[in-house]
């Protein structure tokens, strides 16, 4: 197998898959009003940066106990299954899985989600199918920035890290994928593209449009830096 070939991709899904990021900050909002809690605007960025449910719960609760924050989860959750008809596909996604699936790269989901949602979300999506594994907060301790839920997904899909290649929206995300090993490209579908540079994302861009499999190959070490140049301008 030679340096550089993609042989699986691991993506986050929440600002990667789906530009959910709206409906999830005014669910939490909502479900914030119904304890009687005022949530600033700059608050609730902490929201958005691919963490835990329950994460989120003690940030903003305290140190609940857990049956507490499970009830309180599932509450959240009804409240945006609610509003899931105003959730979208990001722009190309739907398109670049469905062509990733058909060039018998091994796709795999890494979201802090709850297993129910995630499934019920890529199902919504017809892209379930195209899934070998599908990773999510349940399985592991901790979540996002944390590597483990990338160094999970790469052991399911049991390909070496130079053949892997994650796709994530948020800063906590690109610092778990490549603190797993693993080679990002980032989607500034919220964050600014200098701040997932920062975090350490080899490349970003808006969308999925105006991407193609080879160009989410070149992003692999070894590849020709003047065809990661092109991806660049063109991103």
């Amino acid at each position: 197998m030679s340096l550089g070939q993609l042989r699986g991709v691991i993506f986050d899904m929440d600002g990667v898959l789906v530009d959910s990021h709206a409906v999830h900050r005014k669910a939490w909002r909502t479900f914030f009003q119904t304890l009687d809690r005022d949530v600033s605007e700059s608050e609730m960025d902490f929201i958005l940066d691919g963490r835990k449910r329950r994460d989120i719960l003690r940030h903003f609760l305290g140190d609940c106990p857990e049956p507490e924050l499970e009830e309180f989860g599932r509450r959240k959750d009804c409240i945006f299954r609610q509003m899931r008809l105003d959730v979208i596909p990001i722009p190309g996604a739907v398109r670049m899985v469905r062509d990733l699936h058909g060039e018998s790269v091994a796709l795999a989901l890494a979201t802090s989600a709850s297993r129910s949602r995630a499934c019920a979300t890529l199902a919504d999506l017809d892209l379930l199918s195209c899934f070998q594994e599908v990773v999510t907060g349940e399985d592991v301790v901790l979540g996002k920035p944390d590597a483990a839920i990338y160094r999970l997904a790469r052991s399911r899909l049991a390909i070496e890290p130079e053949h892997l290649l994650a796709v994530e929206d948020a800063i906590s995300g690109i610092r778990a994928a490549v603190g797993a090993g693993l080679h990002c490209l980032g989607i500034a579908s919220h964050e600014s593209a200098e701040n997932l540079t920062a975090a350490g994302a080899a490349r970003v861009v808006g969308d999925f449009e105006a991407l193609r499999y080879d160009d989410l190959e070149c992003i692999l070490p070894g590849r020709d830096p003047g065809l990661i140049s092109q991806l660049s301008a063109r991103g």
